[in-house]
């Protein structure tokens, strides 16, 4: 994805100062700008959207913009990846329609061409080494936990968070992780109620799961285990023994290819 060269720039200021510096920026780095404005007509256009999308958000941006929502949904479904531009009460605002794991950084006024330019590149090379880390998705109605999950395995795997199992449905069906963490119980769909749909598909049957429980009790345990997940875990468990857990996981799998 990252090898690509081509940014689009899409702002509905094209000749303001502060977007002649953002494309000024990302420019110094080696990057070609394509500019485009909030129109959805222009955008569907596009033989191709790139992998790299920056937005200069603006208080005249709402929520409910066909092109914002068509771009959201491409960046999803093909893996690329936004970066944001603009005041931060504009960019919490747009970000509660945007997903966090398609957001390469955001970038907050005010801010100078320079700035935006080097790190726009130490993002991309950020990305860059990502490329190879193993994919987790972790399912959780626990923004609390996601978030945790998130911070603690983000050094050493790529991680992605959905907070539900019907989120997470979706998410599986454009993208492939290595493993999934998921939460036992959950509203509506529960985590047994998940693994069988995972299970029904082809394409996702031998997804490894392993499931997240806040109950550590010897009955507890084994209504989980009879299952048959590839593992669980404790949400009680500190940092160092889940990173580890996970680590010997992956470790077992590799061996069993060798």
């Amino acid at each position: 994805m990252v090898e690509e060269t081509k940014v689009l720039l899409i702002s509905d200021l094209p000749s303001s100062i502060i977007v002649r510096s953002i494309r000024e920026g990302i420019e110094s780095v080696g990057y070609d700008v394509i500019q485009a404005g909030f129109a959805l007509k222009e955008i569907s256009a596009m033989d191709r959207l790139p992998d790299l999308i920056f937005i200069y958000v603006d208080e005249s941006i709402s929520t409910t913009n066909e092109a914002l929502i068509y771009i959201r949904d491409h960046c999803v479904e093909d893996d690329k990846k936004l970066f944001l531009v603009g005041y931060e009460s504009d960019i919490q605002t747009i970000k509660k329609l945007i997903p966090d794991e398609i957001i390469g950084a955001e970038f907050r006024r005010p801010i100078e061409a320079s700035q935006i330019g080097a790190r726009f590149l130490s993002v991309i090379e950020q990305i860059e080494s990502n490329v190879n880390k193993k994919h987790i998705l972790a399912v959780d109605d626990s923004g609390v936990m996601l978030r945790t999950i998130k911070e603690w395995l983000s050094k050493k795997y790529k991680v992605s968070i959905v907070n539900s199992a019907t989120n997470a449905i979706s998410f599986l069906a454009t993208n492939h992780p290595d493993l999934v963490l998921l939460d036992y119980e959950m509203p509506i769909c529960s985590g047994p109620q998940m693994l069988e749909m995972i299970r029904a598909e082809e394409r996702t049957k031998n997804l490894p799961v392993i499931f997240l429980t806040a109950h550590g009790d010897r009955e507890s345990v084994e209504k989980v285990l009879s299952h048959h997940p590839a593992g669980y875990l404790l949400k009680t468990m500190s940092a160092d023994k889940i990173i580890a857990a996970i680590d010997s996981f992956f470790a077992t799998q590799k061996a069993k290819t060798l």
